[in-house]
């Protein structure tokens, strides 16, 4: 037959079925699809058109409508969701049939954890069958994708069987004696049960799941009896009993204990908290004691005595001197003390959030501190921890309102996996603080969100699959935590109090098919100011890598490092980069368009390395295949080594000695300046700093660094101290990306989708010389700090200053804002600034809407920022340290005032123009308190 069937042909049997079920006959009959407008004949040729020919002819006209509504209720919900449908007594048997609607699957592994799952629970299938619907009209599955464009309806026959060995003595029971018949009685006893576990957990087994999840809950048994350690619950339905198997729910829970146990405590110790390591901790009672209290704390149907804080620690008490007493392995005893930490430091959870994709926790951050950790002092505003099905999660931020980027780590062994999973937080933390470093420039403080998955198993193929199903689960996960939905706050019960806002941005791995589902799951979720959680939208935003506005400002720092340093000069024919990070990639290839724009042949690159191999030559590579490949977005092993010179190398990672030179290009290559583009966190660290140093020089005096923490804290500040090497810092670098974001979230704010898409093309344009002139101020101020401290202060560290001195002035401004000191009129003053720090042609279309559409505590932090940063890249970071804290905000705001004064006196003696009396004693004073100074650091900088 044909691939699609007749959409004009519906069987005559279906036909009367369907006018049978829209005139009411099987209402309120469970197994029957119920009356819908999606069984009127125009639309049940729409479905047919999107089934293979042979499902709809076999199918019973009960089966294929109760399919068909499942299919709708599925896509009503979200194509990411699961449907379960399960009939008692199938033919009048002791058997059930199960029918799954489900979608994004990959089918084999699916259908190998329900029957893994199924046998655990003494379930025998009978018979499967498996039938697929495309989501599109006139289009069947098997013309699209397996896993991103169609439905699969599962249907399994499953009957009850108990062994030899244990007899009848319960369902929950599983060896590998003989199948039996169970009896009547037994059945009848415990078929609701098995219904109500199908219903509640098929769905999150068949797709969200970690494979740890379904092996404990499929294979460990409960050590402790639930009904013994809380008498007044006995009755509870379900309650855990020893020697049953341990139920999905409480292996989830376990698992992302356990988790959180190996992220925060590996970085101190990665061998002793490897993963195996600590799941060793599954044999002791306690563990799942643990989860019990984790659940009785969070269940916000029951009302615990547990959930009174006196009588919580109490019962903490009594389990930590039950491990004192019973368990003698030092290792088991930290173990379950940090989980029994992570109770009382769990302050929201969406473990009860019906449908949910993975687990997520809101953190204490004290408990993820490390008190002997030096480099880690401060600790986080919030910690978000995710753990789902092949991935965990981290979002740390270092203040209420913060925004930064999402990224997913997708190590290709399990060695590799291992190293990330212990650094995980570690890495997300230093990307988060770095963050907050950057961000001293907008209204919203630093953060990070890192998803590590695990590819282990997972070829080429599928990798955009799972990367693409981890991201869905994590930010869904992080939705149920901040959803202002009534039905999702019902099932969350809180002890942190306060509604709170994230605010994401892409990073590694996260491209546009991810940013557009976010925003569009943000506002499914009702998510306030959907598409403020998200940006670099395609469309209603401003794409990083299409625009290349990260790397607009690290060619800024550039620029102004090559002058000071005497490498740019007029007299020079060129001067040399090396980057890290391929042409495909968006700070690398942006920055080989930005180099070329700005100065043509004058910029040689001598070495390029990105995930594929490297490229080198002395004298320069070939512009026209490097911008060929930006173009096109292909990566180093697609270039035309035919068009390259003589001279030039070319390396690829498929052999030993290439993948060697590509790991080695940025310590060997000799250039100019080194941009770190590309590359994982520490590659330059405080065990190999001294490779990027031969013969006492180093291979590059100037490294700007484009890449986040591509250089460790102590690399960084040897290289300065015993080769002389200038490093403009991440935080300082590659700041650009996140303000243009806040530029994008603010119009986000403000206009509507298509009020935006009208003025986005100058939007864009103004919003590229707001970054650029943001890169220019610091860059200046940052080499005139430089020079003011004799060029003994690494300029990493002055980056910091400066971040420190906007940050402390923020925050002392943003407290004097908010306190009732300060008087409407005054606070309205303030305005024009932010006029000033808006794009014009958004103060254009809608400065009228901003004091409704946009916050006031945002637009407080906005106006808190826009002072700091103004005063301590005019005045320096010396003068704003010199203010104590108690006078900085009120310095701050006068600062605003005299500012514009000055201004006004300038502009007259420039035009010529009498000063009044008052106003030459004014200029007097001035150049007399400061003028002197001043004229040096001009002269100094060859200005005047």
């Amino acid at each position: 037959g044909a691939d699609v069937p007749d959409s004009e042909f519906i069987p005559n049997e279906l036909l009367e079925y369907t006018k049978d079920l829209l005139n009411g006959r099987y209402l309120n009959d469970s197994l029957h699809a119920q009356p819908s407008d999606i069984f009127e004949v125009d639309e049940l040729k729409k479905y047919i058109s999107r089934c293979e020919p042979g499902f709809v002819m076999k199918s019973s006209p009960r089966r294929f409508c109760k399919q068909m509504s499942m299919y709708y209720a599925l896509r009503e919900k979200g194509v990411d969701d699961v449907a379960v449908d399960v009939e008692s007594n199938w033919g009048g048997k002791k058997q059930l049939m199960i029918t799954l609607a489900i979608s994004n699957v990959i089918a084999a592994p699916m259908l190998q954890r329900l029957c893994q799952y199924l046998e655990s629970r003494n379930l025998m299938i009978e018979r499967a069958h498996l039938d697929a619907v495309g989501l599109e009209d006139g289009k069947s599955v098997a013309s699209q994708s397996l896993d991103k464009n169609q439905v699969a309806l599962l249907r399994v026959l499953v009957a009850p069987f108990v062994n030899e060995a244990d007899g009848e003595s319960g369902i929950d029971c599983r060896g590998d004696g003989k199948p039996l018949t169970i009896s009547n009685e037994k059945w009848l006893m415990n078929e609701p049960k098995i219904r109500r576990d199908l219903v509640n957990n098929l769905g999150s087994i068949s797709k969200w799941l970690d494979d740890r999840v379904i092996k404990l809950c499929t294979t460990q048994r409960y050590l402790h009896d639930y009904k013994s350690d809380y008498p007044e619950n006995a009755d509870e339905v379900d309650a855990p009993t020893r020697g049953a198997k341990i139920s999905p729910f409480d292996a989830e829970i376990c698992v992302a204990m356990l988790d959180v146990v190996h992220a925060i405590m590996a970085s101190r110790d990665p061998y002793g908290f490897s993963k195996s390591n600590v799941a060793s901790v599954l044999q002791r009672k306690q563990t799942m004691q643990i989860v019990d209290l984790f659940k009785r704390k969070f269940d916000p149907n029951k009302e615990y005595k547990e959930q009174n804080p006196e009588i919580l620690d109490k019962r903490i008490e009594e389990i930590r001197a039950s491990i004192d007493d019973n368990v003698e392995l030092q290792l088991h005893k930290d173990i379950l003390d940090i989980m029994l930490k992570l109770i009382k430091g769990t302050l929201r959870t969406n473990a009860f959030v019906k449908g949910k994709y993975s687990l997520a926790l809101r953190l204490d951050p004290n408990i993820c501190m490390d008190e002997n950790d030096i480099l880690r002092k401060t600790a986080p505003f919030g910690v978000f921890f995710l753990s789902g099905r092949r991935f965990t999660g981290f979002h740390v931020r270092f203040s209420d309102i913060a925004r930064g980027g999402l990224r997913v780590v997708t190590p290709h062994s399990s060695e590799m996996f291992a190293i990330e999973s212990a650094r995980q937080f570690n890495e997300c933390y230093d990307l988060a603080f770095a963050q907050q470093l950057k961000n001293k420039d907008i209204a919203e403080g630093g953060s990070k969100a890192v998803c590590l998955v695990n590819m282990e198993g997972v070829n080429l193929v599928d990798k955009p699959h799972i990367i693409r199903k981890s991201v869905k689960s994590m930010v869904n996960s992080l939705l149920d935590c901040l959803t202002p939905e009534e039905t999702t706050k019902a099932q969350i019960r809180d002890y942190y109090g306060d509604d709170e806002l994230l605010y994401l941005g892409p990073d590694e791995q996260i491209i546009p098919e991810h940013i557009n589902w976010i925003v569009e799951r943000a506002e499914e979720r009702g998510y306030p100011s959907p598409t403020a959680f998200m940006s670099s939208k395609p469309d209603a935003g401003i794409n990083h890598k299409e625009y290349g506005v990260t790397s607009e400002g690290v060619a800024v720092f550039l620029d102004v490092a090559l002058k000071e340093m005497g490498v740019l000069t007029e007299d020079k024919d060129y001067f040399t980069v090396k980057i890290t990070g391929g042409p495909d990639g968006d700070v690398a290839g942006n920055m080989l368009n930005i180099l070329y724009r700005n100065y043509g042949e004058k910029a040689r690159i001598v070495g390029i390395a990105d995930g594929t191999g490297c490229v080198e030559c002395e004298d320069g590579i070939e512009w026209g295949e490097l911008l060929r490949l930006f173009k096109e977005e292909k990566p180093l092993s697609e270039i035309d080594s035919s068009k390259l010179s003589a001279s030039t190398q070319v390396y690829g990672v498929d052999t030993v000695e290439g993948a060697n030179m590509r790991n080695t290009m940025h310590n060997r290559v000799k250039a100019d300046a080194f941009i770190p583009a590309g590359g994982r966190p520490a590659t330059i660290n405080d065990a190999n700093w001294e490779k990027f140093i031969h013969d006492g020089v180093p291979s590059s005096k100037l490294i700007v660094e484009g890449a986040n923490l591509f250089l460790t804290p102590g690399a960084r500040e040897k290289l300065h101290q015993r080769a002389g090497c200038s490093i403009i810092k991440d935080s300082s670098a590659n700041k650009c990306g996140v303000i243009c974001s806040s530029y994008e979230i603010i119009s986000s704010m403000l206009l509507s989708k298509n009020e935006f898409l009208e003025i986005k093309p100058i939007f864009v344009q103004q919003v590229l010389e707001k970054l650029r002139l943001f890169a220019e101020r610091e860059a200046k101020l940052m080499f005139r700090e430089y020079r003011h401290h004799n060029e003994q202060r690494a300029l990493p560290n002055i980056s910091t200053d400066i971040s420190a001195a906007i940050n402390r002035t923020t925050d002392a401004l943003h407290i004097a804002l908010a306190s009732e000191n300060i008087s409407a009129d005054e606070y309205e003053h303030l305005y024009p600034i932010l006029k000033d720090f808006l794009p014009s042609e958004l103060v254009l279309t809608s400065w009228t809407h901003i004091k409704e559409r946009i916050p006031d505590t945002y637009i407080r932090n906005l106006l808190s920022t826009i002072l700091a940063s103004e005063l301590v890249y005019r005045e320096g970071v010396e003068y704003v340290n010199s203010i104590s804290d108690k006078q900085l905000s009120a310095v701050a705001i006068s600062y605003l005032t005299e500012r514009q004064t000055v201004e006004q006196l300038t502009k007259k003696i420039i035009c010529g123009e009498d000063l009044s009396p008052v106003e030459a004693q004014k200029v007097a004073a001035i150049l007399e308190y400061g003028g002197t100074r001043t004229a040096i650091e001009f002269g100094g900088m060859q200005e005047l």
